[in-house]
């Protein structure tokens, strides 16, 4: 007689994941305990009955498991009933920031983030220059720019004077940027559109194409191409649920590869604590969540097809992956979305969150593709 448990394992990437390194991180690990003074053959059949065990990513990199354990000892089970799925209540990020309508940033707000790196470059390169002009001229080559000029009661390297302005050129792409982003929500909250209909034909299975019909109660005038596609990924996990697999104290120390404690504009539970950057632009309080879509650190697109009023069929992702799953430190998401081009106005989206049953297969990738997760490199 034994005791069988679930186990959940994480360890999720960060918002700028190139910084760390996954392998130096701790893997975040939670046991719960189905079943107690029960054999390894009783055991083995309520697992066939539960939600199957997958592992996306390797304990070396980034990782994201479930897994069962008697005594210990995990259960290597490879089939498992069919149509599985996890009906427990939607977590508070889909409910507020995956859900409804959302606008897509500004494209000078991706422009100006790669405009700062190149002035970065150049100012790194004119202080090298500086520091290597005076061998330069002592070897017979001429300087450039290494003239001054004199401001107030100080000189200025006249290089210097004509790098630093550079810098301003992306501060005022971003403001202008943002004015633009909340002028376009102002004027989208005062006449949002109908929300679509979708109707999903048969069931939604992880390793089966999606059968859906979408209905428009009517278009806009500005509407142009309109297209479906769907995906899946891990959303992050919940701070307290790794501050707690960690023996840490919410209060406390942060472990590696998350930050301190981060002030929440809506509710805790909105911010995963794993970065302090900037993952959105400007946006309206009054709306929970915002109005800008997040795009997930670990995710996998399956088919896109251009709209109809139709049955539509969208192709499973091209990896397996397990069905929707909620718990505090495992969350597998998979949402519909639709995407409609407007002119002079930027992408319009409607995401409607899916619970995908589990197929009846244990699921294990090795490799864990991870995004940016700022919404300006949001991928349509």
């Amino acid at each position: 007689m034994g005791i069988l448990e679930v186990q959940h394992s994480v360890k999720y990437p960060p918002f700028e994941a190139h910084r760390l390194v996954a392998s130096e991180l701790p893997i975040s690990k939670k046991r719960e305990t189905l079943s107690e003074e029960i054999d390894q053959q009783q055991a083995i059949e309520l697992v066939t009955k539960s939600i199957p065990s997958f592992k996306i990513g390797e304990k070396t990199g980034w990782l994201v498991e479930r897994r069962y354990l008697f005594d210990g000892n995990t259960i290597k089970n490879e089939v498992y009933e069919h149509g599985i799925v996890d009906d427990s209540e939607w977590p508070i990020v889909v409910e507020k920031q995956r859900r409804g309508w959302y606008l897509t940033p500004h494209p000078v707000h991706a422009t100006a983030r790669k405009f700062i790196n190149g002035v970065v470059y150049i100012l790194l390169i004119s202080l090298l220059y500086l520091f290597i002009e005076p061998i330069l001229s002592a070897i017979g080559i001429p300087g450039i720019g290494t003239g001054t000029v004199r401001i107030g009661l100080l000189d200025y390297p006249l290089l210097a004077l004509i790098v630093g302005p550079l810098f301003f050129i992306p501060l005022l792409m971003r403001v202008t940027a943002n004015f633009s982003d909340l002028r376009r929500q102002k004027l989208f909250l005062q006449n949002p559109p109908p929300n679509p209909e979708i109707e999903i034909i048969g069931e939604a299975v992880a390793d089966q194409d999606l059968k859906v019909k979408v209905k428009f109660e009517s278009n806009r005038d500005n509407w142009n191409s309109i297209s479906v596609y769907w995906r899946v990924g891990a959303l992050p996990p919940a701070r307290d649920a790794v501050f707690s697999a960690l023996n840490r104290t919410v209060e406390g120390q942060p472990p590696p590869g998350l930050t301190t404690k981060l002030p929440h504009h809506w509710e805790v539970g909105l911010d995963d604590g794993t970065g302090a950057g900037e993952d959105a632009p400007m946006q309206r309080q009054e709306v929970a969540g915002g109005l800008f879509l997040r795009p997930m650190r670990v995710m996998q697109f399956g088919g896109k097809v251009e709209y109809n009023e139709d049955e539509m069929i969208l192709e499973n992702p091209k990896n397996t992956w397990p069905g929707t799953t909620i718990s505090p430190l495992v969350k597998i998401h998979w949402e519909i979305i639709i995407q409609i081009e407007r002119e002079n106005e930027g992408s319009l989206l409607w995401v409607e969150p899916l619970r995908v049953k589990h197929s009846s297969k244990h699921v294990e990738q090795k490799t864990l593709t991870v995004n940016d997760g700022r919404t300006e490199s949001e991928i349509l």
